[in-house]
């Protein structure tokens, strides 16, 4: 692994942290007399954000967008490419796009109060969902959701938190999340080896310096990679450590690859026990179990998904390297155990798991089984 090292200094290079809860600004082509920034707080007084574009026309059906942890509202706004709101403008939608407390354009996950996907189930997904019904008053509300935003969407729906909707598409994984076996075993070992000497795995080795207790890892990653640049390194030859994939390499611009470390964060270990417990379960299962706050949760969501209450697209690449066939178990799980709900599973061949949104092609190979699924409901 070769960095490039510039100055003389041979002090350690200190971590800059963000400790302001003032949302980035998105990087985007629109015209900015169409883009609202509408920040927010949840319930328990976590600062969020939506975004909303105007389409120009008051009765479009809205379309809420949710990124994956880690990630940003910036995944679904790309100006190197055609994103999905190019997409959904130009069909006739209103995009919504929200960055809750695991989006890299706040600070939570090196910074700020620790949280589980239990609060984001039941305080920002539910609170976004009802500003925008505020705003749209009956008109349709879509969700697509990418892998961490729709693992906790599932459980706000099984939860009865976010009734009424026109039709969710989820990629990745939902109801019945799905690690490889390594994954899942390195995921185990780095929370127990790791917990006692750093809170989070950074993308950016640029941030926290050459020789610094991160370069062991950076060093991990880079064995047997094909790319030189330490940040694709650590998410696409090992996502944060795990070993898997996030995206099939050639499918990225060379703008959006050299962007990796501004599209995606660090990701926190402190949240590992209850991924961990979702994996070992096999479905999303609630954290807390005696907090009261959290009573509306179900604790298993797969044993309450009869509470689905519109149809679901269920979305994954073929090589997705993360969670596998997980989309493909949950339509085969659901036809089994609730044959009444409208769950359809569609595969996309040749590609991962990031870039069914932030591919050079997803415009033509992804986006058009979204707008397909979207259309006959409206």
């Amino acid at each position: 692994m070769i960095f490039k090292v510039t100055g003389t200094s041979t002090r350690p290079t200190l971590r800059k942290v963000r400790t302001t809860t003032a949302l980035r600004p998105l990087r985007h082509r629109l015209d900015p007399t169409r883009v609202e920034e509408i920040p927010f707080r949840a319930g328990d007084g976590v600062r969020l954000g939506l975004t909303r574009v105007d389409s120009g026309e008051a009765d479009r059906p809205a379309v809420l967008l949710l990124h994956g942890h880690t990630a940003s509202a910036d995944m679904f706004l790309l100006p190197e490419t055609r994103n999905l709101v190019d997409v959904l403008l130009d069909d006739g939608y209103e995009p919504w796009l929200l960055d809750w407390r695991g989006s890299c354009r706040l600070p939570y996950n090196e910074t700020g109060q620790k949280y589980t996907y239990d609060d984001v189930a039941l305080y920002d997904i539910p609170e976004a969902v009802a500003h925008i019904r505020a705003r749209i008053g009956d008109r349709p509300l879509f969700v697509v959701a990418h892998c961490i935003g729709s693992l906790t969407l599932s459980l706000s729906m099984t939860a009865g938190l976010v009734p009424g909707l026109a039709g969710v598409v989820s990629q990745g994984v939902f109801l019945t999340p799905k690690l490889a076996g390594r994954t899942s075993l390195r995921m185990s070992l780095a929370g127990e080896l790791l917990k006692s000497r750093i809170d989070h795995i950074p993308v950016d080795i640029r941030r926290v310096g050459l020789w610094s207790k991160y370069t062991p890892l950076f060093a991990l990653a880079s064995r047997k990679a094909s790319c030189p640049d330490p940040t694709c390194q650590i998410l696409h030859n090992s996502a944060w450590g795990t070993g898997a994939s996030l995206f099939v390499h050639e499918h990225l611009t060379e703008t959006t690859h050299d962007r990796l470390a501004e599209l995606l964060g660090p990701a926190p270990l402190w949240i590992l026990p209850h991924l961990r417990r979702i994996e070992l379960a096999r479905t999303v299962v609630r954290w807390h179990d005696t907090d009261l706050r959290y009573r509306s949760l179900p604790p298993n969501a797969l044993d309450a998904a009869a509470r689905i209450d519109t149809p679901v697209l269920l979305l994954s690449g073929s090589e997705n390297g993360l969670w596998q066939d997980s989309q493909k178990l949950c339509h085969d799980v659901l036809a089994h155990r609730q044959p009444q709900l409208d769950v359809t599973y569609t595969e996309i061949p040749g590609y991962g798991h990031l870039d069914t949104f932030l591919g050079r092609g997803a415009a033509l190979d992804v986006f058009g089984h979204i707008l397909d699924f979207l259309g006959p409901l409206r």
